[in-house]
C-alpha cells in the first residue's frame, strides 16, 4: 500500500496579513500545518490576525524590515495593496522586497498581483486593462499599478527566486472549492466569458505553488 509523503512544514512570512487576500493565505497555510509569521504595519491590527500565527510588525517597502522578517524563512508572500492615492508605491515595494530577500538566501518570493497584464483570449494580444469587460474604468488605476508591479518584478536583475500570481479579473471573498484551472499569461474565462476566482481559492493556488513550485521566476494565473 502506498503511503503519501507528508508535505514538510514550511516557514512562511506574509506581508499584508490582515487584508482580504492575505488573511485567507494565512488561514490556508496554517490549515496545512505550516509555520506562519503574519506581518502588518501597525500593531493595532494584531487583533485582526489569525491567533495561531506569529504576529509581527513590518513594512514590505522597507528592505531592512523585509530582510529581518525573511531571515530563516522558506517563503515570503506579498499580499499588500497600495493605499488610495499611493498606487505608485506598488512597484516600489517590489524593489524593497527583492533587496531584503537578497539578504536572506534561500527564501522564495511569491507575489499576489493583478489581472490587468494578462492577455484577453481571442483578441490577438489585448491586455485585460484595455478591455472594459474585465477592467472597468473605476479599477483602471489599480490595474495600472499592478501592471507596473509585475514589470518591476519580471525585469529586475535579481537572483531571488520569485513567482507572480495574477488572479482572474473578478477576485472576491467566496467559497473554497479547490477546483480551478491554472494558466500562464492569458486571462482564464468560462464559457460565458466570465473571469473570476474566490479569494479562498486564490489562497489554495498560492499554497499549492508554495509547496510544489511549478513557476520559478515566472507568472501564473488561476480561475474557473
Amino acid at each position: 500500500m502506498h503511503t503519501p509523503t507528508p508535505t514538510p512544514r514550511i516557514r512562511i512570512t506574509v506581508f499584508g496579513a490582515a487584508g482580504t487576500a492575505g488573511s485567507r493565505v494565512v488561514t490556508e497555510a496554517l490549515s496545512r500545518g505550516h509555520e506562519v509569521t503574519a506581518v502588518v504595519r501597525d500593531a493595532a491590527r494584531f487583533p485582526e490576525l489569525h491567533p495561531d500565527a506569529t504576529h509581527r510588525t513590518g513594512d514590505a517597502g522597507n528592505p531592512d524590515h523585509v530582510a529581518e522578517l525573511a531571515a530563516g524563512q522558506d517563503v515570503v508572500i506579498n499580499a499588500t495593496r497600495p493605499a488610495p492615492g499611493r498606487e505608485a508605491d506598488h512597484a516600489a515595494v517590489i524593489g524593497a522586497l527583492l533587496a531584503g530577500l537578497a539578504e536572506a538566501p534561500g527564501a522564495r518570493l511569491l507575489v499576489i498581483g493583478g489581472a490587468g497584464s494578462l492577455t484577453v483570449p481571442g483578441t490577438a494580444g489585448t491586455l485585460a486593462i484595455d478591455d472594459p469587460r474585465y477592467v472597468p474604468p473605476a479599477w483602471r488605476h489599480i490595474a495600472a499599478a499592478s501592471n507596473a508591479q509585475y514589470d518591476a518584478l519580471r525585469t529586475a536583475p535579481t537572483d531571488v527566486n520569485w513567482t507572480y500570481l495574477s488572479p482572474s479579473a473578478v477576485l472576491e471573498p467566496g467559497t473554497r472549492t479547490a477546483a480551478f484551472r491554472l494558466g500562464e499569461d492569458e486571462l482564464l474565462v468560462d464559457a460565458e466569458g466570465n473571469s473570476s476566482l474566490s479569494m479562498e481559492d486564490l489562497a489554495v493556488a498560492l499554497l499549492d505553488e508554495t509547496e510544489n513550485p511549478r513557476h520559478p521566476r515566472a507568472r501564473f494565473t488561476a480561475g474557473y
